[in-house]
């Protein structure tokens, strides 16, 4: 069989695993990573002999170098230097402090446990200090952990890749070429840093330059000439100083990402392909170069080296760097089991196996063999688990609580008044002070300001709070505001009160659920609040009558005499969307029309200034008089 054929062969095979690694990863629900190591060992020579990765030569250094960079350009197009600054001062320390940590605890752990040679266990700790974000970023997509946590694993596992990369290179250089003083170690280090940091930066903005005036491209040759830049920048980067790469093809997405560029998803969208691509055939090949006998015959000391890595370094380095930080416990004991190691360890440590082989140094083998066993204990122990834990520790997004109201009206701050009474954070926007002084005197947090600045949602606290609503006596601005906060903040809810589905962009209005009901007409409601002509009930659907519960309180819905405010469900209080299915166990809070005069009302004992009381109302309970006597006296929100 001719060389150039068996060649493509093995390219036609691994692209074929890694792609079917990735469908069956998203039918199954669990990290792709964990599949393209199995296939990728089941079809090397360990397995059934389909792939051997050393047939391409150099040319798997080539492809290993190309997809690196188009892998990191994508991670850090995914940097909000918005979102960082919120968690800037830990990031700082997880990519300084914490590499420091990492790096002595993992040497110390592979020296003693692993019984390795000092040089090799350095080696193999500065490898193993990055978090991949090809393997973090598909996780927290899966288990939508809280946005603070998000942010801080994405943005270490787009940072330290560099960092580590370059580091581990290093170190390398040192033991390859003998010289132990660490002075010139870290001049080499800030170096490599420097050059990538000023050419990515340099070519970021050229690139943002031509996808906002090049008009002359279309969408599809700007993305080609965007990826020609990029692996431009990265040769240049390696010829000026090498392995300086890596943290050119950083910063270059992280500029342009942050440089409002146009139609800057279509780009997004297309390095997202090609990252997934390139994730996919990098891990087949690697995985398919193991030796699983170099992995067996480590011994248990190089396992155990692993586990001091997950279960004492790692919980280490994030209690130092997290120290002053308002993360609770929940969330730093999160950030200290999720660490998983990614396609840049894998790479680096192929290719320091081949350079420490050529030059006749022992341990090439065991040091590749070391990390990838790093690799498959935290993707298969971390990953599968990651999601499980984040639902014990209840910090996914769902469990966000908090809301940010815009417009303050009586409808609205009787929705703020039951998120308070469960002890959840409001904060009500309006420029109406009259408005803002009824919402004082419930001792809410209001700001006289617009909520179309983002400074202004922003100082709200939008970025931490669970739920967005939008409920100004203007349909249109309220979805406009809603989209903006969906677009800018990310919050799991985010509702507003408008009149019919806009004709706007579908990604974004998918983002934005309509509040209560459809064409809410909330300046009649809010002027039933004043006058008095209303009553304030609670149902629980219960699993004998749900029909009849369900149909009863959409005939009344249909005839415009109730609003559906908010909906109960394991013990979580969140504003009814309108597109709300209902589920047995549900609680349903809501107001329901009484017309009797305002006279009359005021006459019983009712007025205006009288809080609403929550209870079962015979009108929608339907409830014999026997049944109605049991419930004589108020719920309590959230009893």
């Amino acid at each position: 069989m001719e060389a150039s054929f068996e060649i493509t062969l093995q390219m036609a095979i691994a692209v074929l695993a890694g792609i079917s690694a990735q469908v069956l990863a998203a039918y199954f629900r669990i990290p792709s990573i964990v599949l393209l190591l199995l296939l990728g060992i089941l079809f090397g020579s360990d397995g059934i002999g389909l792939l051997h990765p050393h047939l391409l030569g150099t040319g798997l250094e080539v492809i290993v170098a190309l997809a690196t960079a188009i892998i990191l350009f994508e991670g850090g197009l995914n940097l909000d230097l918005r979102e960082l600054g919120k968690v800037s001062v830990s990031l700082q320390l997880l990519v300084t402090l914490g590499t420091l940590i990492t790096l002595l605890g993992g040497s110390m752990a592979a020296h003693w446990l692993g019984e390795f040679p000092w040089n090799i266990a350095f080696l193999y700790a500065s490898i193993v200090v990055v978090t991949g974000p090809t393997v973090v970023g598909p996780l927290l997509k899966q288990i939508n952990v809280d946005r603070q946590v998000a942010t801080l694993l994405e943005g270490e596992g787009v940072l330290i890749d560099p960092v580590g990369a370059i580091l581990a290179f290093v170190v390398l250089d040192t033991i390859l070429n003998g010289d132990a003083d660490p002075i010139n170690a870290i001049v080499g280090l800030l170096m490599r840093l420097g050059v990538g940091a000023a050419i990515g930066g340099a070519g970021g903005y050229l690139m943002s330059l031509i996808f906002k005036r090049a008009s002359f491209l279309s969408f599809e040759l700007k993305n080609l000439v965007v990826l020609a830049i990029l692996w431009s920048l990265f040769t240049l980067s390696q010829m000026i100083r090498s392995e300086s790469g890596v943290m050119t093809t950083v910063v270059a997405g992280a500029v342009f990402a942050n440089s409002s560029v146009p139609e800057e998803r279509l780009l997004r969208s297309f390095k997202g392909q090609l990252t997934i691509l390139s994730v996919s055939v990098l891990f087949i090949l690697l995985a398919a170069d193991l030796s699983i006998a170099s992995v067996f015959a480590l011994g248990w000391g190089s396992l155990f080296t692993v586990l001091v890595l997950m279960f004492v370094v790692r919980p280490i380095n994030i209690l130092l760097c997290t120290w002053n930080s308002d993360l609770n416990w929940r969330q730093k004991l999160f950030l200290s089991w999720v660490a998983p190691r990614g396609i840049v360890a894998a790479s680096v440590a192929s290719f320091f196996a081949i350079s420490l082989t050529q030059r006749g140094i022992n341990g090439g083998d065991s040091i590749k063999a070391l990390v990838f066993l790093t690799i498959i204990m935290t993707v298969v122990c971390q990953g599968l688990t990651a999601g499980w834990i984040a639902k014990w520790l209840q910090i996914t997004s769902k469990d966000v609580t908090g809301a940010v109201i815009v417009g303050c009206n009586p409808l609205s701050l009787l929705i703020a008044r039951f998120f308070q009474e469960r002890g959840e954070n409001v904060v009500m926007i309006d420029t109406d002070p009259e408005c803002l002084v009824q919402a004082e005197a419930q001792n809410l947090r209001v700001i006289a300001s617009s909520g179309l600045d983002a400074a202004v949602l922003e100082e709200a606290g939008l970025g931490s709070m669970g739920t967005f609503l939008a409920m100004t006596s203007n349909g249109e601005v309220n979805f406009v505001l809603a989209q903006r906060a969906a677009e800018e903040f990310k919050p799991p809810r985010v509702l507003a009160v408008f009149p019919r589905d806009p004709q706007a962009n579908i990604s974004v209005s998918n983002k934005v659920n309509q509040a209560f009901i459809p064409d809410l007409a909330i300046k009649t409601w809010n002027e039933y609040l004043n006058d008095g002509r209303v009553k304030l009930g609670t149902t629980t659907l219960d699993e004998l009558e749900f029909s009849t519960q369900c149909d009863r309180i959409q005939e009344k819905i249909r005839t415009g005499v109730l609003i559906p405010l908010l909906i109960e469900r394991e013990e979580r209080l969140q504003v009814m969307p309108a597109n709300q299915e209902w589920e047995i166990g549900d609680r349903i809070i809501y107001l329901l029309h009484d017309p009797r005069p305002s006279l009359l009302k005021r006459l019983s004992g009712a007025t205006q200034s009288t809080p609403l009381s929550l209870e079962k109302l015979p009108e929608v309970e339907d409830l014999s008089l026997a049944q109605l006597s049991q419930f004589s006296a108020s719920e309590v929100p959230g009893g």
